[in-house]
């Protein structure tokens, strides 16, 4: 890490794991690209450990608004401005002017008139790249991959099951996670459950219907710390899991996953083209890479159109992930 009384560049993702995770090529084109500068990113605090444990940052600037909103304001607490400010919130006016306000040196983003056009049905990972590379900065959306965690699993060799979501329309029904998490010990797995804040009550009723122990549930009410679930993530099985945060960090750590998508097509937000990963989406036949509203609260009918089978036999069909003998680069 550079000194603190380096320039510093700033990058506005005030979002959840999902969005750090799939922002980690561009961030990583940025240090690349400016070695002598501290990068400072503003958002949720909640992602403190995260951000350390993927070095996504030097410093974790605590921002964050309701929902996925623009947050009010970004508390810059140094007196010079930043060198440079980097708009990777999203692509409208209200994020490229809270930046503005920073009076930056130079402000990066897809709502400036020097930046370059916005893509609707562009991957995540890609899209971030495309702006820094239009900027003259390189950045390769597949480079992705993490570190395998230092931490030991909790449970290595399990099926992770994961059945929440930020929202109701990425979220499968509680019986069709519960029905695969039983069909799959029934063959022989072992199945673990886990959850995010809020979810510690979903993730207990999904184990016991089906037919799991109390203890087959990971973490306390806030769920598994990063560390841990990175740890239980690298040494899986599978997961098993909607298009939410814990999918990228499969995707991250190269761990076989299964993907169940409704309203946005994996086209989108969707692990690398590999076969450990299996992503599930049934659209319509006029649909696009959007179709349906991802914060909405309701399953989305893409998303209901995925049956318990068809996922068991998904994760059936994952090539088995080679051992893990001591931490190292994921590959």
């Amino acid at each position: 890490m550079t000194g603190e009384g380096a320039a510093r560049v700033l990058v506005l993702r005030a979002l959840g794991l999902g969005d750090l995770l799939t922002a980690v090529p561009a961030l990583r084109a940025l240090r690349r690209a400016l070695p002598g500068h501290r990068l400072v990113l503003a958002a949720p605090q909640s992602l403190e450990e995260a951000v350390r444990t993927t070095e996504a940052a030097d410093v974790l600037l605590p921002t964050g608004g309701a929902g996925r909103e623009v947050p009010d304001e970004v508390p810059w607490p140094w007196p010079e401005p930043p060198r440079l400010a980097l708009d990777l919130h999203g692509n409208g006016p209200a994020s490229r002017d809270l930046l503005a306000r920073l009076a930056p040196g130079r402000l990066c983003a897809y709502a400036d008139a020097s930046g370059p056009s916005w893509r609707a049905d562009e991957h995540e990972r890609a899209r971030w790249c495309r702006l820094l590379t239009w900027y003259g900065i390189p950045a390769d959306p597949d480079d992705l991959l993490l570190p395998r965690p230092g931490a030991a699993s909790p449970a290595p060799g399990a099926v992770v099951v994961h059945p929440g979501a930020d929202a109701g329309a990425r979220r499968w029904p509680a019986d069709r996670f519960a029905s695969v998490a039983r069909e799959l010990s029934d063959r022989g797995a072992e199945v673990v459950v886990t959850h995010g804040a809020q979810e510690e009550a979903l993730a207990h009723g999904v184990a016991e219907r089906a037919g799991l122990p109390r203890g087959a549930v990971l973490g306390g009410p806030e769920g598994l710390p990063f560390g841990t679930l990175a740890a239980l993530v690298a040494e899986a099985r599978a997961v098993v899991v909607g298009d939410t945060g814990l999918a990228h960090l499969a995707s991250a750590l190269a761990a076989p996953s299964v993907v169940l998508f409704g309203p946005v097509s994996p086209a989108v937000w969707g692990p690398p083209p590999h076969a450990r990963h299996r992503p599930l989406w049934r659209p319509g036949p006029s649909d696009g890479t959007a179709p349906g509203d991802p914060h909405g609260p309701l399953p989305d009918p893409r998303l209901l159109r995925l049956a318990p089978h068809e996922v068991v036999e998904a994760v059936e069909a994952l090539p088995r992930p080679r051992p893990v003998h001591s931490p190292g680069p994921a590959s």
